[in-house]
């Protein structure tokens, strides 16, 4: 199932340049089914990208309305878990809005900003 159109994917992946270049750490974004536990699930993803310790993994389940931020060990060092849940707070306002693309867009530029060295 394709949850954003070509133009909102294209979009997304600027936002998502922009703030790891900004932030320094690398982000991921996961969009779809969640089996099980949503934050294991995250945690098990999270874990299986090249660089974990300097990564941030947002995690949506559409269809469950689940959002998930995993933060790496280094990323903890600036990126606090208020911040990540401001940055769901935001995301979530938008999908409830009708706007995934759009709330994805918002977070990832959020997480950028905060995690800046």
């Amino acid at each position: 199932m394709t949850f954003l159109t070509p133009a909102q994917q294209t979009e997304l992946d600027i936002a998502i340049r922009e703030a790891e270049q900004a932030c320094r750490a690398e982000i991921s974004i996961y969009i779809g089914d969640v089996d099980g536990d949503p934050r294991d699930f995250a945690t098990s993803l999270h874990n299986t990208l090249v660089l974990p310790a300097r990564s941030i993994l947002v995690m949506v389940d559409p269809k469950r309305r689940i959002v998930e931020i995993v933060t790496g060990g280094h990323v903890r060092q600036t990126l606090t878990d208020e911040e990540s849940a401001d940055a769901v707070e935001k995301m979530t306002a938008e999908f409830a809005a009708g706007d995934l693309a759009g709330g994805l867009t918002r977070g990832v530029r959020l997480l950028g900003e905060h995690a800046l060295d």
